[in-house]
């Protein structure tokens, strides 16, 4: 496998780890006591969003589903055969 697809792919496993960590940890300020909701905000707004800490995660998540990935390339454990349910298609008179 290129460098280039190794670095697009965990790209991408990047950007999806980052939107399943992100509502995790966070509270808005129905659950935070004390907290008043400025003029203008969302009352749905979170109270306590922490990028840095999102990105973390998000970081140690792509790691470990990317290394899963690239087992799986290496070592071919679920290929592309296993994955189809429907069996070989059916073949006509044509021989396709």
């Amino acid at each position: 496998m290129r460098w280039t697809s190794i670095v697009a792919i965990y790209a991408l496993f990047w950007v999806l780890s980052a939107f399943l960590v992100m509502p995790f940890g966070l509270r808005t300020p129905d659950q935070v006591e004390g907290h008043q909701v400025g003029k203008g905000h969302a009352d749905s707004a979170p109270v306590n969003f922490r990028p840095g800490l999102i990105a973390r995660r998000a970081t140690v998540l792509a790691l470990v589903l990317f290394g899963l990935y690239y087992a799986n390339y290496a070592y071919q454990w679920i290929t592309v055969e296993d994955l189809n349910v429907f069996g070989k298609p059916p073949v006509d008179d044509l021989g396709y």
